[in-house]
């Protein structure tokens, strides 16, 4: 009984050495690496292609006023259109890429928490038994007689743990690299959202677009075959000559050929669509609907919240704070590392005697390691993981530049598009005007067929012109709200305690 006590007594002394051990050891800790600062930069006070900074006439486009941060969320209802409403619905719901996109941001999280569990001590057990025999010719007792070693067993049931203390905050500084990858994982992901919503909205003008050519060229041929009538009744009746007829059935022609080629486009717009909402091109279309309209006014607001809407700006800034952090794990390799580890357990030749209190054994003790000499390998890791730093944060750098670059385009394409559109319509009247007297004097016998089928084609060409320069100037407002951000914001961002919660089941489970 007395000796059960002072082996009790021992390890307790022992469990009281190991507590003060990690208790210094916590108190120690300190970040070895630099601390991350985000870089400023500097936002021009205004857009310099915004129609406001222009004095224009009052019927061209402009941003919406006030100019506030007003796209939020479902940015295409702005378009008030209810089949792109339901498209991009479909689209956030069965997009593949966006599947994809979410499943990287699941397992970055997952990053998170395996780079957490480093914090935690490493916990064992595990059962043995082994059966052994010595050899008869070991030890000084050995005969050339003798019959064989002695036999034994042993019955084992170890318990270890392992713990290395976070000294140099290396264990802290993986976790913030992992988090701030997550961050990042989950910017790229608002930014395939993003890009694959504001794809689906210009095909889905473009497809409207091609309708609007399509009535356009139907009714063009409805009304040269009119004019082909009319010229065969005239050359049956010697009115006009054959060359007329040749004229008017090559008109004709032309027009049928180009309606045909229409389709193609068409076609090709509505399987883009079919793919980015995630259903069968062969089982998937759009009815017909022609119509081209206006941009609505889209909230530009100021440069300066440029930085916070844009997606993909937030993930390079994320991507710069991992770099940042993954520097500080490079440091700690320059100091040593501690390990605290015990081990404990039962053993005995019997097994009936394996689990009573003079079967038991225990070790407890920490090791300090601590490298040397490594060629250079450490140094070099740092000064990596710094070229990395300064590689993201020129990357970060030029995607606000791209940003600000991409929004004066579209701005400038949008105001710029109103302009020519207004002009263009102007040319369509005139040339409807000109059609409309050259017919006059066709059929007064002034002027030949041929100076009609000139105004026809300058009629059908504008009325092209007008309706491509429509469907440019709304997917150039597609293209400025892309730009923007949509309606995103960075504090959208989940937070490195989000990214660090475990995933909902629904989240985890495998997709067939």
């Amino acid at each position: 009984m007395k000796n059960s006590i002072l082996q009790t007594r021992k390890v307790s002394s022992a469990l009281c050495a190991l507590h003060a051990t990690v208790l210094c050891a916590m108190l120690a800790g300190c970040n070895v690496g630099p601390k991350y600062v985000p870089p400023t930069i500097t936002a021009p006070p205004a857009f310099k292609e915004s129609p406001t900074q222009f004095k224009e006439t009052t019927d061209e486009w402009t941003v919406a006023q006030p100019q506030d941060a007003a796209l939020r969320g479902k940015w295409w209802e702005i378009y008030n259109d209810p089949e792109l409403n339901a498209l991009e619905e479909q689209l956030n719901i069965d997009n593949q890429n966006i599947r994809e996109a979410f499943a990287n941001f699941m397992e970055a999280r997952t990053l998170v928490r395996e780079a957490r569990s480093q914090y935690f001590p490493t916990v064992s057990v595990g059962g043995s038994y082994t059966r052994s025999q010595t050899s008869s010719n070991v030890g000084s007792a050995a005969g050339a007689g003798s019959t064989g070693g002695q036999q034994s067993q042993l019955f084992s049931l170890p318990f270890d743990v392992s713990w290395e203390p976070d000294l140099w905050e290396k264990v802290r500084n993986t976790v913030r690299a992992n988090q701030y990858n997550a961050q990042l994982s989950a910017a790229d992901l608002e930014n395939e959202r993003l890009t694959e919503q504001a794809s689906l909205a210009q095909y889905f003008f473009e497809i409207r677009g091609q309708d609007a050519l399509q009535k356009l060229l139907n009714d063009t041929v409805e009304a040269d075959k009119k004019a082909l009538e009319s010229e065969q009744a005239r050359y049956d009746t010697g009115v006009d000559d054959r060359i007329s007829l040749v004229e008017a059935q090559t008109t004709l022609e032309s027009a049928e050929s180009a309606a045909i080629n229409i389709g193609i486009a068409r076609a090709q717009y509505e399987h883009a669509i079919a793919m980015l909402v995630g259903k069968p091109a062969s089982t998937f279309s759009i009815p017909v609907k022609p119509a081209t309209s206006a941009p609505p006014p889209i909230p530009v607001g100021l440069p300066s919240q440029l930085l916070e809407r844009r997606p993909d700006v937030a993930a390079a800034e994320r991507s710069m704070a991992s770099a940042n952090a993954q520097i500080g794990v490079a440091y700690a390799a320059f100091y040593p590392v501690l390990t605290l580890s015990a081990s404990g357990g039962a053993e005995s030749s019997a097994i009936k005697n394996l689990l009573k209190w003079p079967s038991r054994f225990w070790s407890v003790g920490p090791s300090i390691t601590e490298t040397v000499y490594d060629g250079g390998l450490r140094r070099a890791t740092v000064n990596q993981y710094i070229a990395t730093y300064n590689a993201d944060l020129a990357a970060y750098r030029q995607s606000v530049l791209t940003a600000f670059e991409q929004v004066e385009d579209y701005l400038a394409a949008v105001r710029i598009l109103s302009q020519q559109i207004r002009r263009q319509q102007e040319a369509v009247e005139s040339s409807r005007t000109f059609l409309k007297l050259e017919q006059g004097r066709y059929d007064t016998g002034i002027d030949p067929y041929i100076d009609v089928v000139i105004a026809q084609t300058t009629l059908l060409s504008n009325q092209q012109s007008l309706a491509n320069l429509q469907v440019q100037q709304m997917t150039a407002s597609v293209e400025l709200i892309q730009a923007l951000g949509g309606g995103w914001d960075r504090s959208q961002l989940p937070t490195p305690a989000q990214v660090t919660q475990k995933p909902a089941k629904t989240e985890t489970t495998i997709q067939h």
